[in-house]
């Protein structure tokens, strides 16, 4: 028998934490409190789901799409929240799961501080109330981000340092403000030196790893921050963290902020803006270095433009990886196109260094492995046998044995009832009924997981029926084929070629 299934969502953003109530021990004792007292928990099983520290304006959180799949699998029956803000404060996408897709796989919503329980709203979407409740949730969110950007732009204004870790080179010193690092600051004043001689971004790069210099991601990593993932890195500086250093006016002594903005509320995009409407300060703390060693870094360094993004829009872009140093192998448009492993450009002393193949080597390479994987895939039934629908089996023959089944039991019932029959013989004859009932349950159950298992193979065949058609069709592994087909492609120097597809469940 299957088990009743209740899941806890617990959701806690940044701003909540300012609220006792909301903490994640509070919601988890109110929604085990109430658990408590329903009928069903006795036998349930209970799974518990937590975003902490993500924004309810958007579904992109770990845990609740995780507790969405489960529900699309009809492997949830309940789910409880604190409220509707937990669960999200986006009215439309809210209203979208608790009013449509819920309902749709039968799963209850209960939420304990709004007083609302699905249970208690089949056929309707809870009135006004609860639709005035998504909107106050969402309009919650938008004020107080309205509220919080206020307060940093005006802090921005007065010149006062946001982020909460400084830049590389700089540390916070006593009044707040930016001081030079005494550790890093040298850092930085080789990295403009090395530019003013005459050096190149990938020399600079090349020079500081050869020196063992941490790189600014390895020293915030040894900081206790682990939002930087220095794996790979191994002390290897790259151009991108060099230009962006000689680019930085922070460290001839301006305040610079508010250069990014996100493009929608709840978000995590960005784009930068117009530099007429960043937050710049001159002479505002100490600078590294002075404006003339700030030109001459500048001067006659060389500047790749890319003049035409279409031309470096190619089918496997950014899923071509060097196999020796796991970094992604860089394109470079020439008349006969080539991947090229920049990083090892930076430390001779790798197996990758110089390492470069022809795209349209690896292209080839990657069409007829896809083309093969697909055409050894194998038959829709490997039994020979054709695949049924579940509407050739689950009705009307099914309901037909049940609905006899259920005529014969409440004939019995009246004839117990009317004295025909005594109360032994009914419970004998009710049990017999019963158990085949059972039988035509599980009967069923059996062939409609014996078609649904041959209508998944049926369907895998299909798919990859069509992934061949357009390979074969295009000639070629077109920008949309290798985006659907294609998850990764591991080059090593000795040209062998490892593939991890997408689509691994066809093949």
């Amino acid at each position: 028998m299957k088990r009743y299934v209740i899941a806890k969502y617990i959701r806690l953003s940044l701003e909540d934490t300012k609220y006792d109530s909301l903490s994640i021990e509070n919601q988890r004792l109110a929604i085990d409190t109430h658990i408590a007292g329903m009928p069903e928990s006795d036998c349930a099983e209970i799974l518990e789901f937590v975003d902490n520290g993500y924004s309810g304006t958007n579904f992109e959180r770990p845990e609740v799409q995780r507790l969405i799949e489960l529900v699309r699998s009809n492997r949830v029956d309940c789910i409880i929240v604190k409220d509707f803000s937990r669960f999200g404060r986006n009215s439309i996408e809210t209203g979208y799961f608790i009013e449509r897709v819920f309902p749709l796989f039968h799963t209850r919503f209960i939420a304990i501080g709004d007083g609302f329980d699905t249970d208690e709203h089949r056929g309707d979407t809870g009135g006004l109330e609860v639709a005035f409740k998504y909107l106050i949730n969402e309009q919650y969110s938008r004020d107080m981000s309205i509220k919080c950007k206020s307060a940093k732009y005006a802090k921005m204004r007065r010149g006062e340092y946001q982020s909460k870790e400084c830049i590389f080179g700089y540390r916070k010193g006593a009044d707040g403000k930016l001081e030079p690092d005494p550790d890093q600051a040298p850092v930085v004043r080789l990295i403009f030196q090395l530019a003013a001689s005459g050096m190149g971004f990938t020399e600079i790069a090349a020079e500081l790893t050869r020196r063992k210099i941490p790189t600014p991601g390895e020293v915030k990593a040894a900081k206790g921050n682990g939002t930087y993932d220095v794996s790979r890195c191994n002390g290897r500086w790259n151009t991108s963290t060099v230009i962006r250093i000689l680019d930085d006016e922070r460290f001839l002594g301006h305040y610079v902020q508010g250069v990014h903005t996100v493009t929608e509320i709840g978000g995590h995009r960005h784009r930068k803006k117009a530099k007429n409407k960043w937050f710049f300060v001159p002479d505002h703390h100490e600078p590294i270095v002075d404006q003339e060693l700030f030109d001459k870094a500048h001067e006659g360094q060389r500047r790749f433009k890319q003049a035409n993004k279409k031309a470096r829009n190619t089918p496997l872009c950014g899923k071509v990886i060097c196999g020796c140093c796991k970094h992604a192998l860089s394109f470079y448009p020439k008349k006969n196109p080539v991947y090229v492993c920049r990083v090892s450009r930076m430390d001779d002393t790798l197996l990758c260094n110089g390492f470069q193949i022809p795209v349209a080597d690896v292209l080839n390479a990657v069409f007829t492995s896809v083309q093969q994987q697909l055409l050894v895939a194998g038959p829709p039934s490997s039994d020979g046998t054709p695949c049924l629908s579940l509407d050739d089996i689950r009705q009307p023959q099914y309901e037909d044995q049940v609905a006899a089944v259920m005529d014969l039991k409440r004939q019995l019932y009246e004839e117990y009832v009317a004295g025909v029959i005594d109360a032994g013989a009914f419970q004998k004859n009710k049990a017999s009924l019963d158990e085949t009932l059972g039988k035509i349950k599980s009967t069923f159950a059996a062939m409609k997981a014996k078609v649904e298992e041959k209508q998944t193979i049926q369907d895998r065949h299909q798919q990859r029926q069509r992934l061949l058609d357009d390979l074969q069709t295009e000639g070629t592994l077109s920008n949309e084929l290798a985006e659907q087909i294609i998850d990764y492609i591991t080059v090593y120097p000795d040209k062998q070629i490892v593939i991890v597809y997408k689509i691994s469940d066809l093949l």
